[in-house]
């Protein structure tokens, strides 16, 4: 247990002086000293009915849709045809079935088809009629279409791997509740001249795992809300 603690304590302050070189100054109060059960506050999870158009502001689509600016692209038109607008939450912040449905059960397979029915490209009225393949050949639209779909992939990935830790951490705080009882008891009857030293020992050895795991799963879940965060564009809230 000493050890693990100076190998905690050693992660900690690292982690807090690359938050320092971050922010430029010192670690806020209200962030330097939060307990186990207040940390999951520290990041909020996402509500319901989260619009996809909260996409639009990665990186990465704004990157590709500049590139297809620079092509004499249509932005309104390009959006229309490979955007799907949709609601990528439902109740409690779960993955909506909009969103599940963009892929093929299991297989990660992009199953939106783009309906190129607009002129994209804005070269003048005739150069403007392109037909689907013509489009399709260009590497900016393919590379936006490319974004879209991973931005889509990201945050499918972060919904469900957020239901996961949420059932995980759960069953780890139950499993930790029920050492805590085990080594209570063991205690007592080992004052009792019941059971051994060595039963106490083990009860107690049993109930320190628990908490390192109760912490890993925090964090893993903690981790989770911030790619989230990141997957999202940043934030929640619609701009």
């Amino acid at each position: 247990m000493r050890s693990s603690l100076a190998q905690y304590r050693r992660q900690v302050a690292l982690d807090q002086n690359a938050l320092r070189l971050l922010l430029g100054t010192d670690i806020p109060a209200g962030l330097s000293n939060g307990l186990p059960e207040q940390d999951l506050t520290l990041l909020a999870s996402l509500g319901a009915d989260m619009p996809s158009s909260l996409l639009t502001r990665r990186p990465d689509i704004l990157a590709a849709e500049h590139a297809l600016k620079a092509a004499n692209a249509n932005i309104g038109a390009a959006r229309a045809a490979f955007f799907p607008s949709i609601s990528l939450t439902a109740n409690a912040g779960s993955m909506s079935s909009s969103l599940n449905k963009l892929f093929d059960g299991g297989s990660g397979t992009w199953l939106f088809q783009p309906s190129i029915n607009l002129p994209i490209f804005d070269f003048g009225s005739r150069e403007a009629q392109l037909d689907v393949a013509k489009v399709q050949e260009k590497i900016e639209v393919a590379t936006y279409e490319k974004a879209i779909q991973t931005a889509f992939k990201e945050v499918s990935d972060g919904l469900v791997a957020q239901d996961g830790y949420r059932e995980q951490l759960q069953a780890q705080q139950a499993l930790v509740d029920a050492n805590k009882t085990y080594y209570q008891l063991a205690q007592s009857r080992y004052e009792k001249g019941v059971d051994s030293y060595l039963t106490l020992l083990d009860a107690q050895r049993s109930l320190f795992t628990a908490e390192q795991g109760l912490v890993s799963t925090r964090l893993a879940l903690l981790s989770n809300r911030v790619s989230l965060f990141k997957a999202v564009g940043g934030g929640w809230q619609q701009k």
